[in-house]
């Protein structure tokens, strides 16, 4: 038995040797476990030094029973499934890993982008079908373009620079806390959000989930739209109304668009989305590729490691007072 104990809560990887080898080095024993519910959370990390959570909810009933816990390290960039008021109030720490996936998710953005541009999943489809030689509305060249991004992160810097030789009209950002010279220095321009909608032809989403950006994305938000818009959505499904969303492809408000999020995953088998040739659908994996998961998981057990050892983590999310070695 090490000295420290700690789970993996919710397994979604086939091989955890990273983190077994990192917390070998504080005397931590890792134990990989696959928790259904708060009350399975409960019974098998109630007595944890410290958790490496995925996509389980840490809310404040589980975090309540926690007796040893110090520390909650989250694989990912988001922690909307951790209750922080509750783990501040008990003293432990909240990390993330908020600089993992930047290249591969940028990667996933222009992906997207490319195969609303040129219809390439519904070419496919029609090929198979026999097909050829088709004539799709809303095919056009990327040069002289406008994008928009929302949101001024990790990504949205990687793919500026990754489109620097697409010879783009204009990027257009939309991030009010973010500076103007820092967003000009980046050889984009900050506008408004009504102003990025109107004048984009593709639209990046890169933002947070959260009491301002959740349903950002509406109605309204399409009607500032142009017809040929493609939207691009690589950040979280929440931050778009997916209702208003149907509506603007199916009645053509705009011309496309490409989701790896979705407000409920995996996508409902009844969704009206697989109805429609106007989208790109893929799984939530614009993070995942080989590099970013040995990233991913080495930084989230060094988080643990750090505050077993009586350090700050690499990431905290939260701030803890008084913080000691165990």
């Amino acid at each position: 038995m090490g000295k420290f104990k700690v789970i993996v809560s919710d397994k979604r990887h086939d091989d955890y040797s990273i983190e077994k080898k990192i917390l070998k080095e504080c005397d931590a024993e890792l134990t990989v476990l696959n928790c259904k519910d708060p009350e399975d959370m409960i019974n098998n990390c109630k007595d944890a030094d410290g958790i490496l959570l995925d996509m389980a909810s840490m809310n404040g009933k589980v975090i309540k029973e926690l007796k040893n816990c110090k520390v909650i390290s989250r694989y990912g960039v988001g922690y909307e499934n951790v209750d922080i008021e509750s783990c501040t109030g008990k003293g432990i720490y909240v990390t993330n890993v908020p600089d993992y996936c930047a290249d591969d998710v940028s990667d996933m953005a222009l992906s997207l982008l490319f195969a609303c541009q040129r219809q390439i999943a519904l070419r496919d489809r029609e090929v198979r079908n026999g097909k050829w030689n088709m004539n799709f509305p809303h095919t056009y060249r990327i040069k002289n373009k406008i994008l928009s991004i929302i949101g001024f992160g990790k990504i949205s810097r990687a793919l500026i620079k990754k489109v620097s030789g697409f010879e783009l009209k204009s990027i257009l950002v939309n991030d009010p806390y973010v500076s103007e010279m820092e967003i000009n220095s980046s050889g984009a321009k900050k506008v408004s959000f009504e102003e990025a909608l109107k004048q984009g032809d593709y639209i990046s989403l890169h933002l947070p989930v959260n009491n301002e950006t959740k349903g950002i994305v509406n109605e309204r938000a399409f009607s500032l739209m142009k017809p040929s818009a493609i939207l691009i959505n690589t950040s979280r499904g929440q931050i778009v109304n997916e209702k208003a969303l149907l509506g603007a492809l199916k009645k053509k408000i705009i011309a496309y668009a490409g989701l790896d999020t979705h407000s409920k995953e995996p996508i409902p088998m009844n969704s009206e989305f697989f109805k429609l040739d106007n989208c790109v659908l893929t799984d939530h994996t614009g993070y995942n590729t080989k590099e970013s998961i040995i990233e991913l998981k080495t930084k989230a057990a060094l988080n643990v490691k750090a505050v077993l050892e009586g350090n700050k983590p690499l990431y905290p999310v939260n701030k803890i007072e008084n913080s000691q070695t165990w």
